[in-house]
């Protein structure tokens, strides 16, 4: 019997479609949802009622994510949902930093899938978001690329580039990318911005240095990439972020 068979003969013998909820229900740190194709939530779990400030998970069946979550992160999560259908290709480990109407706030990393309709055409998204813990500092793993962090930290201000990372470290690029997704979660570009943005936010909450200054010094050679990136990582331009963090909103 051919394997490829197996799952569509124990999926017929179900009462009702298998949507794994129940197990994501007991991830704290994972966000999970599927959606249909018009962007309203089917199946979720707890931890999305909770980060979203709900009691009870039919609180967001129904709905979309700009019913449930202020401007702009509802619009820009539907967002992503249209692409991924309109392209039929998934979303992967795309690194944002979330800020939940339970006031929860954190960086994760999301991915989201199309889901296929017996013709192939994309008739729904299913989509994870997980959270980023903290380091095992006195893990191997993480003394071998501490050299490497230490400095980048200590040079934030400049384009630190993957490529110094490793040599710091006396590492290859392929060694030094394992380990730091051992270590972190994260590859070493994605750590890099993560620091970058970051250094970035603290910097606009509690200063008045103008944004152009706060990108050179979070290593960007001009306003305009810090700002592309900014906003792609927390759905909001620098000085929005500013403007909300200030009127106490975030």
């Amino acid at each position: 019997m051919p394997s490829s068979s197996l799952p569509n003969q124990l999926f017929e013998l179900l009462a009702e479609p298998f949507t794994a909820e129940r197990l994501f229900d007991g991830l704290h740190d994972t966000v999970y949802f599927i959606k249909n194709a018009d962007g309203h939530y089917v199946v979720v779990n707890e931890t999305l009622v909770q980060r979203c400030g709900l009691k009870q998970k039919s609180q967001l069946i129904g709905r979309t994510s700009e019913q449930i979550l202020r401007a702009p992160f509802g619009a820009i999560f539907t967002a992503q949902d249209r692409a991924v259908l309109r392209s039929g290709k998934p979303l992967e480990a795309q690194l944002e930093l979330h800020l939940y109407a339970s006031r929860d706030v954190g960086w994760c990393l999301t991915n989201k899938y199309p889901l296929r309709g017996r013709q192939g055409e994309s008739v729904g998204v299913v989509g994870i978001s997980r959270d980023l813990g903290r380091p095992n500092k006195s893990s191997d793993d993480y003394q071998s690329v501490a050299k490497a962090v230490a400095f980048a930290e200590r040079y934030r201000d400049k384009p630190t580039s993957v490529t110094e990372m490793a040599e710091v470290a006396n590492l290859s690029r392929f060694q030094l990318d394992r380990r730091m997704r051992i270590a972190f979660g994260l590859n070493t570009g994605q750590w890099l911005l993560k620091q970058r943005i970051d250094f970035a936010c603290e910097h606009l909450e509690t200063t008045q240095l103008p944004i152009v200054e706060i990108a050179h010094e979070s290593g960007y050679a001009d306003q305009s990439a810090f700002t592309r990136q900014f906003r792609r990582a927390t759905g909001l331009s620098p000085s929005q972020y500013r403007k909300a963090k200030q009127d106490n909103e975030l």
